[in-house]
């Protein structure tokens, strides 16, 4: 069968192997209509292959054969392990989206070396890390600010290398770190569903209120050697820095961000134990919201009371809603609450069961928050913390945590209104057509900036934190996140990924779009989204897995070409393109209709 025998363009293949072949591509799409490279479409194949020689020099300067990050070693809240690996965020990423497979290799060899580095490298003063700052592969204990800067790499590396045997053995064992599987790590509570406090970790949690030492690390030399982050010129200001970092007895909303580790056992083993602690905890944070009216308590004692660690008051505790501090080189106030790291738990709940209340209760809690506001100066201003006196830290945008991350998740109207002015809503809107070209072009600069400031860097790797070269990573794929595969950035909390469509390469038997091909989403819609393929090769023809939602939680039900509508019931596609041929598509799909997966689709 080809294209010739049809007078139509593209040409719907079904095979007979359907029942057998679930999953993996049942129906083939053959595309043979051609099309002209389109301007984004160069753009991104070209975006694809700097990026990743960018990252194979910074990977060069930075780390060694080992993959040991070439710095000092420390542990703390300014600079630690969590730091080190951040040095290749978004690798993931980009190797899911189609980039070279050195990147894979790369980011792989910087997650083990550095699980080894900080497994070696212990603290004298601290007193928990002493004999390693890692124990078991993970850390012995922090707050999940930092716990899950720390696997931002680690939770996404399921989207390209889901059959690594230390991989799978790790998404198991650190999701028993939080199920009381590891009798050294016995971190929950199953009777108050609380995790115990909110320094946690393979060595259990921390029964004690925390001090400066704690979180700043050892003694270390600064002035003359290092340049802070947080712009401490002395350790004396580190520990200053953290001096009011004390309240982390009993459970904070930022210990939701662990439900990503449960949550990847389950999409990876399908064992119904990992969904069930999962969703018991995110639904004991919805009972303590509706007791809160409607508010997520930043404190939960270890009897699992509202405030219970904190005098009764739901705003308490380090990173809570009412948690201001002083900058110790300036005497200026600094709020920092955390709170907002919560809605990762509430998004993995949704994609595992696509119930609107996980979504429904965090944006009507925005809506209590942004209720509050005043009109100052004549303008209204918005509250972002709450303590003592009430509502304050008072700005003139409303509070925006998880408004983007909401609307994504129910497409529903009323979500889209908080975000309408986002530049890539407004593209999907069709009102911004110059949007891919001009997003495309800003990440070419990015890339060529971070490269000479890398290039520029005097310092040795004595005189390196862990966190120095984060700045000049190079790896730049957000807009062709959003572009090709409708996703959502998983931020710094360790949250999965969330697409409406992702790739696979079946000649190469890897995750990611194949050489020369291009794809272009410009259109969704709660249960349709438009997506343009082409194959920019005049010469060579390409073949992908086209599948809805980043685990398979999706299904397109059918798609429109213009000339047929053909009908699919299943996540996967296969799509052949002809040299120098593209189609616009319209994919009808019913998300969140299947349990999540992690394989890839020709081994379902």
């Amino acid at each position: 069968m080809n294209s010739s025998a049809f007078p139509r363009k593209i040409v719907f293949i079904c095979s007979i192997l359907a029942s057998l072949w679930h999953l993996s591509g049942a129906i083939t799409l053959e595309i043979t209509s051609p099309m002209a490279p389109p301007s984004w479409a160069l753009m991104e194949r070209e975006l694809l292959r700097t990026n990743a020689t960018a990252c194979e020099e910074f990977f060069s300067k930075y780390f060694d054969e080992r993959g040991y990050l070439l710095c000092i070693e420390r542990w703390g809240g300014d600079d630690g392990p969590d730091d080190a690996i951040e040095n290749v965020a978004d690798w993931p990423i980009l190797h899911a989206l189609g980039g070279d497979d050195s990147i894979l290799r790369m980011y792989r060899k910087a997650w083990e070396g550095h699980l080894k580095q900080y497994t070696e490298a212990k603290t004298v003063d601290v007193p928990f890390a002493r004999d390693g700052m890692y124990y078991k592969e993970f850390p012995v204990m922090m707050d999940w600010m930092h716990n899950g800067e720390g696997l931002r790499v680690f939770n996404l590396q399921g989207l390209s290398d889901p059959y690594n045997l230390d991989y799978q053995k790790r998404v198991r064992r650190f999701a028993g770190f939080y199920m009381n599987e590891d009798p050294g790590a016995l971190n929950y509570d199953y009777e108050h569903k609380i995790i115990k406090s909110m320094f946690n970790g393979s060595r259990g949690p921390l029964m004690r209120k925390t001090t400066g030492l704690d979180w700043a690390g050892d003694p270390i030399e600064v002035e003359n050697r290092f340049h802070l982050v947080h712009g401490e010129r002395n350790y004396d200001e580190m520990l200053a820095h953290f001096k009011d970092y004390n309240d982390i007895l009993g459970d904070h909303p930022q210990n939701l961000s662990a439900t990503t580790l449960a949550l990847n056992a389950y999409i990876l083993t399908g064992e119904e134990k990992y969904r069930k602690w999962m969703l018991d905890y995110v639904d004991a944070w919805l009972d303590r919201m509706e007791a809160n009216n409607g508010i997520i308590p930043s404190s939960i004692g270890l009897d699992g009371t509202i405030g219970g660690e904190t005098d009764g008051k739901w705003w308490g505790s380090v990173y809570g809603w009412g948690f201001t501090v002083v900058v110790p080189q300036n005497g200026e106030l600094a709020h920092r609450t955390r709170v907002y790291r919560a809605v990762d738990g509430f998004g993995n709940a949704y994609l595992l069961t696509g119930d609107r209340k996980y979504i429904d209760t965090w944006t009507a809690m925005i809506d209590i928050v942004n209720s509050n506001a005043r009109v100052m100066d004549g303008v209204k201003h918005y509250p972002y913390m709450y303590g003592d006196e009430g509502w304050y830290d008072f700005k003139p945008e409303p509070v925006p945590w998880g408004t983007l991350n909401s609307w994504f998740w129910t497409m529903d109207e009323k979500d889209k209104k908080r975000v309408s002015s986002d530049p890539w809503v407004r593209f999907l809107d069709g009102k911004d057509p110059d949007y891919p070209v001009r997003e495309l072009g800003k990440d070419f600069s990015v890339i060529r900036d971070r490269v000479a400031e890398m290039r520029a860097d005097t310092t040795t790797p004595d005189t390196r934190l862990s966190d120095d070269p984060m700045k000049y990573n190079p790896a730049t794929v957000q807009t062709l996140n959003k572009l090709m595969m409708a996703g959502l950035d998983p931020g710094r909390g360790a949250a999965p990924l969330h697409c409406r469509v992702r790739y696979f390469d079946p000649e190469n038997r890897r995750a990611g779009i194949p050489k020369d091909v291009a794809a272009l989403i410009d259109k969704v819609s709660d249960d349709e989204l438009r997506l343009t393929l082409v194959n920019v090769s005049q010469t060579h023809a390409r073949e992908l897995i086209l599948q809805t939602g980043a685990y398979a939680e999706h299904r397109i039900d059918s798609i429109d070409t213009g000339d047929e509508v053909a009908e699919v019931g299943d996540p996967t596609v296969r799509i052949k393109l002809a040299p120098g041929c593209g189609q616009r598509l319209v994919i009808a799909n019913k998300r969140y209709a299947l349990q999540p997966r992690m394989d890839f689709p020709w081994d379902r």
